[in-house]
């Protein structure tokens, strides 16, 4: 089943899906949150074909959400860095978690802990309004054409 492209709609919860909304892309972007950099290690850690591994790599690259950096010459080896752009997906991902942490968890509990090394706690993330710190509530959000809007649509 082929997939509809979002990367052009006038919506960026559309753009970002059309990079984020593929399942791998998020767990590679996790891996490399978490420290991996290398290709045997992020097939390692995932289990995921060398195939789909490659591909969406060289996508996440061309999306500028990772570097690709050589780190030998003789032969030569590449890592997978993580940019600016593909660091500031982390509260998206740490928001995914708080979400599954609340709906997706049994009586055991989370399986993964989040831990703020800046205050010292364990942590959960909240999406707060960036004007009045209030956390974010569907029932009390509109949204509205921005100045981005094609013209045309209008």
């Amino acid at each position: 089943m082929q997939r509809t492209d979002t990367s052009d709609w006038p919506c960026t919860i559309a753009r970002s899906a059309s990079i984020l909304g593929d399942h791998w892309n998020l767990l590679l972007i996790r891996q490399a949150c978490q420290g991996t950099r290398r290709f045997g290690d992020f097939q390692a850690a995932l289990g995921v074909g060398r195939n789909i591994l490659s591909q969406r790599l060289g996508g996440l690259v061309e999306q500028g959400l990772l570097a690709r950096v050589e780190y030998q010459r003789k032969p030569p080896r590449y890592e997978y860095r993580l940019t600016d752009k593909g660091r500031e997906v982390y509260p998206i991902l740490a928001a995914m978690a708080a979400w599954g942490d609340r709906w997706l968890t049994g009586p055991e509990g989370t399986p993964l802990v989040l831990h703020h090394a800046s205050c010292g706690h364990d942590m959960r993330a909240e999406v707060k309004c960036s004007e009045c710190g209030g956390l974010l509530d569907v029932r009390e959000i509109r949204a509205s054409r921005g100045p981005g809007y094609p013209s045309a649509v209008r």
